[in-house]
């Protein structure tokens, strides 16, 4: 707008500078003074070659670029040239330095400036999308999205966003360190990991594997996405999107495989070890500081069923009593003969009223120690309820080595079996042919030699009465068990988790309670690592028809104690040393003649180790 004073408002309300007029007797050679833009007063000619009377525009007039332009001016008074005018050559113009003429713009495309216009200033490089060195083809996408499940944050490097790249590199180092320092630990001392067979340990390991495999799998997703694949041409999309689709169920299996584990081993703890006692057992409460009590060792009877649908109850047909050093792992293990005879009972059992002078004395050929259980399950009320099997047993074999008996695992054979499958069969030499199958062996032959045997080929070859005695059988069972210890590394158990899980379910009976599991774990890690001798009461030592009990306690005190010297000095009868020390037979004691013994011996002479007997 313009004031009666002649001078210009902007429209911000800033005030112009008036303009000034050529004084009437200036000459043609004066300076003139006025800005660009600036309307001449009436008569005042332009310059050489300026339309008369003032007006505006001409064959050579320009249009000037925008940059140009100083503002939008007011409305001009009437006869004023058109602002776009283009100022004389030679004349001064408003805005340029002194001694400097503007020159007149060329005309420029609608839309862009002028030549002589001004360009806006390019953008910052930090400001805006990132912008990548080279356009990314489908190969270079994958190859930073698969990078990236390995090294979190590569691929936001690789798009620019550099915080959040070095963030998610931070971060999977920790876990990568943290999960480093863990297997080293676990390692060096294998009981570390015991905590994981707690129950809520094992609940805290499912919740962390799934998080992880969530984050896993965002991390891929936001990888990808972070790369912009709308840069690709459609099949490049198309393609790329499958192969990340595939990549997420990669990286989440491992985690997915981890919580199943976990998940089994759960299942398969909770069927097996109960959190209520057995029947006529108390109900004990453990302390997690002290759990095995002020106890130095701790026996537990490891048993052989051969229950089969063809047959009524429970026969116990192998018999061990692992014998335990808390404080090393240092490991006896009585075997006993299923034949041993008139065995007797604690003055607290039950049966001990019974059967005063043995189990079942008055048959002279009858009392075997495999029909104890059975006997106690068939009769409730001489054991005052039911189930009371293994109470019995339990009794009976602990007052015959003089041991408390604390607790038992009955492995049913014929699970024995599948178990065996689970872990991709056994090792084991075998000195001559076995055949089994019936009471001839009409089933197979296992043959001599260095042999893999299948799940029902270790059960029979423990089990086989063809062509040999009881004592024997003794002998192949503990090769077996012994074979199984060994094999079944914890790589092979990893492998084979689901299937070893699922045959355990199905072939143990226990009475160990759920709160001791992770102790036993503890306990289990320590005996794979210590010294491991069998004492065996079989003849000629020990005659199961007539057996010599005090004998019998006698060379169960001596071989607890020998397993506590170093491994030269244990000795004792029929004790031997695994896996690399064999005991030497002391001398005989004079005994009883035997009226009777149900099955020969073919048994060599002298003690043998288990790599010796078993080829293990």
């Amino acid at each position: 707008m313009t004031n009666r004073d002649g001078v210009d408002t902007a429209p911000e309300g800033r005030k112009r500078r008036p303009t000034r007029r050529p004084r009437p007797d200036a000459g043609p050679n004066a300076t003139p003074t006025a800005d660009a833009g600036a309307p001449a007063g009436p008569g005042t000619p332009a310059g050489p070659g300026a339309p008369a009377g003032g007006k505006p525009g001409g064959p050579t007039s320009g249009k000037p670029g925008k940059a140009d332009r100083p503002g939008r001016p007011g409305p001009e008074p009437a006869g004023a040239p058109a602002p776009d005018a283009p100022a004389a050559p030679g004349k001064l113009v408003a805005g340029t330095p002194s001694g400097r003429t503007a020159k007149p713009g060329k005309p420029g495309k609608p839309g862009k400036p002028g030549k002589g216009a001004s360009r806006p200033a390019k953008a910052r490089s930090g400001s805006g999308a990132p912008r990548f060195a080279k356009p990314l083809t489908p190969a270079s996408m994958l190859g930073w999205t698969a990078l990236s499940a390995v090294a979190p944050g590569a691929a936001h490097l690789r798009a620019g966003r550099r915080r959040t790249g070095l963030v998610l590199l931070s971060l999977y180092a920790v876990l990568l360190l943290g999960a480093i320092a863990f297997g080293l630990t676990v390692a060096g001392d294998l009981t570390n990991a015991s905590f994981l067979a707690d129950d809520t340990s094992m609940v805290v390991v499912v919740v962390i594997a799934s998080v992880l495999a969530l984050a896993w799998f965002a991390v891929v997703v936001t990888s990808y996405v972070a790369l912009r694949p709308n840069r690709l041409h459609q099949q490049g999309q198309v393609l790329t999107g499958i192969v990340v689709g595939v990549l997420c169920v990669a990286v989440m299996s491992p985690f997915a495989l981890t919580a199943n584990y976990v998940l089994a081993a759960r299942d398969a703890v909770g069927s097996i070890f109960k959190d209520t006692p057995e029947p006529g057992e108390p109900q004990v409460t453990h302390n997690p500081e002290n759990p095995w009590g002020d106890r130095d060792r701790v026996n537990f009877l490891l048993i052989g069923g051969d229950a089969a649908g063809n047959r009524t109850g429970v026969r116990t047909d192998s018999m061990n009593v692992a014998s335990v050093d808390l404080k090393t792992g240092a490991t006896v293990l009585f075997s006993l003969p299923r034949n041993l005879q008139h065995v007797r009972f604690p003055a607290s059992s039950p049966l001990h009223k019974q059967f005063p002078n043995g189990f079942m004395a008055e048959l002279p050929n009858g009392g075997l120690l495999n029909e104890v259980w059975q006997y106690a399950n068939d009769n409730p009320q001489l054991m005052g309820g039911k189930n009371r099997g293994p109470r019995a047993l339990m009794d009976a074999i602990g007052y015959t080595l003089g041991l408390k008996i604390d607790y038992y695992m009955l492995m049913n054979m014929y699970g024995f079996a599948d178990l065996v499958d689970a872990i991709g069969g056994l090792k084991i030499r075998v000195e001559q042919d076995v055949k089994w199958g019936g009471l001839y062996g009409t089933a197979g032959t296992i043959k001599a030699g260095y042999r893999k045997l299948s799940g029902e080929e270790a059960l029979w070859y423990g089990r086989s009465r063809v062509g040999s005695d009881d004592f024997s059988r003794m002998s192949r069972q503990r090769c077996v068990i012994g074979a199984f210890a060994q094999q079944a590394t914890p790589a092979v158990i990893l492998a084979r988790f689901e299937k070893i899980a699922g045959a355990a379910k199905r072939l143990a009976q226990t009475n160990i309670p759920r709160s001791l599991v992770q102790p036993l774990v503890e306990l289990a890690v320590k005996v794979k690592d210590a010294r491991i001798t069998s004492l065996q009461f079989v003849p000629p030592e020990f005659y199961s028809g007539r057996p010599d009990w005090a004998k019998i306690r006698t060379a169960t005190k001596k071989a607890l104690n020998d397993s506590l010297r170093p491994a030269r000095r244990a000795q004792t009868a029929n004790v031997s040393a695994s896996p690399s020390v064999t005991g030497a037979t002391p001398a005989r004691t004079r005994t009883a003649t035997p009226t009777q013994t149900p099955t020969r011996n073919t048994q060599k002479a002298g003690a043998q180790s288990l790599d010796e007997l078993c080829g293990l």
